[in-house]
């Protein structure tokens, strides 16, 4: 048993939002108490207790959103990438990374992407995978650093008929495969999902397909209206815009995934909040393809589940938190926006759309919630309260201020030493296979 304590404690729990001085009892992998240090350790004398040193406590962070193979762009320079616009992004870039992926580099990928978690207190990854080099067996080769490294993580592979019918199949297949293993799994660490690309790159045919062989109960990751092309390309093929495409092919509901939804209507909006479809929003990425500022706070106020990711540009989300905050702001023209949303994305519906997925509550310190916490090293200069949480996160701290991470119960990270991981040993052998990649990248080139 441990008792994590002596510090500022946020619970996200409104029946307990905040202790000036508190403490968090971890039996096995749940959170058996939260209240007051001395009190806790009084009642638990012999639990092994964890000094929090004055910073502040909070669940783990959870990354709606990412793309896990997205660790070894960092720093590449391929020959001949200067895209003008987000198909030449996609094309130039990303479709030719994941084209020379194999097997060892999404493994390696996701051991340094699931190192930077533990390092930024993110405890739970919604990932999206894609590696066209190396279909077979990848989503398994994540799942297994997963375990490693001890990340809850849900999984699914990126179907797309851009490299042909023979390929979407390899996909659709790896998603099934690994759907059942998940299913079969009782640790509660691992889901599955059916991953898809995006609508301009999925045929009808694709989708039907997809629906067909999609296990019971699994639900879609799919990327939606991300760029204006996307949108042309249903309107022109299909007569209909994107949203009313998924739902004419039953890929819309509560076990469903819509990342990014920059290019829909207040229809579409109305249409994913009648089928409880989920919506993330993933700013960094959306900025940094120039693609557009998505009508999130119109898909707040209708009260659609949206969520916030990073879409692999990073795994800090505090840093995620920042940029959507200012892109709001900017985007409005209006200083006193976004300042409830993106807390709200971030804390309160990446946990609801976890709980669509995982057995008992994350994202939450309370009695009965999976024991992911962290500590953030952050002593503040102004008085912190329940009604200032979220302003002194947005303004005082970064994922790098995050010194212990605890995930399942599991210790992995205390006063920013790791537990049972070798740093350099994971860090030399990433700049090896990320060598090893860049060059087969640009040899080909």
């Amino acid at each position: 048993m441990y008792l994590l304590g002596n510090g500022r404690l946020v619970t996200r729990d409104d029946a307990n939002p905040y202790l000036e001085n508190g403490c968090v009892a971890i039996e096995g992998n749940l959170i058996k108490e939260v209240g007051e240090t001395a009190a806790l350790k009084a009642k638990y004398p012999e639990a092994e207790f964890i000094d929090a040193k004055g910073g502040v406590i909070m669940p783990g962070f959870i990354n709606a959103h990412n793309h896990i193979y997205s660790a070894f762009a960092r720093g590449l320079t391929i020959k001949g990438n200067n895209p003008t616009n987000f198909l030449e992004v996609l094309d130039q870039q990303w479709w030719t990374i994941d084209r020379n992926l194999l097997l060892p580099d999404t493994k390696a990928s996701a051991d340094a992407t699931y190192l930077d978690c533990i390092m930024n207190g993110v405890t739970t990854i919604f990932d999206h995978h894609a590696s066209y080099g190396g279909i077979e067996g990848s989503l398994f080769a994540i799942a297994e650093s997963a375990k490693e490294f001890g990340v809850r993580s849900n999984l699914c592979y990126e179907i797309s008929d851009r490299d042909g019918e023979d390929k979407m199949k390899a996909s659709v297949k790896e998603n099934v495969d690994f759907i059942k293993y998940a299913q079969a799994d009782t640790t509660d660490m691992i889901k599955g999902m059916m991953g898809m690309h995006a609508p301009f790159t999925l045929s009808n045919k694709t989708l039907e397909y997809c629906a067909a062989e999609k296990p019971e109960g699994a639900g879609y990751h799919i990327h939606v209206a991300e760029g204006i092309d996307d949108l042309y390309d249903s309107l022109t093929k299909y007569n209909k815009r994107l949203v009313f495409r998924l739902h004419d092919m039953d890929i819309l509901g509560d076990k469903t995934i819509c990342g990014h939804c920059i290019y829909i209507n207040e229809t579409e909006m109305d249409l994913l909040k009648a089928t409880n479809t989920m919506v993330v929003h993933n700013p960094e990425s959306n900025m940094g393809n120039a693609v557009g500022c998505p009508p999130i706070l119109k898909m707040m106020e209708k009260g659609l589940t949206v969520g916030l990711g990073t879409d692999g540009y990073t795994n800090d989300m505090t840093e995620s938190y920042k940029v959507a905050n200012v892109l709001h702001k900017h985007n409005a023209c209006k200083p006193n926006v976004a300042w409830g949303e993106i807390p709200t994305m971030l804390f309160e519906n990446n946990r609801a759309m976890a709980g669509r997925f995982f057995e008992k509550p994350i994202g939450i310190l309370k009695e009965g919630a999976y024991a992911d916490v962290i500590v953030s090293d952050y002593d503040p200069l102004t008085p912190m309260n329940a009604s200032n949480i979220n302003s002194h996160i947005l303004f005082g701290m970064t994922g790098r201020s995050v010194v212990t991470t605890i995930i399942n119960g599991v210790v992995k990270m205390k006063d920013r030493e790791l537990i049972g991981i070798d740093k350099e040993a994971v860090l030399a052998h990433c700049r090896e296979q990320s060598a090893d990649l860049w060059n087969r990248i640009n040899a080909g080139r």
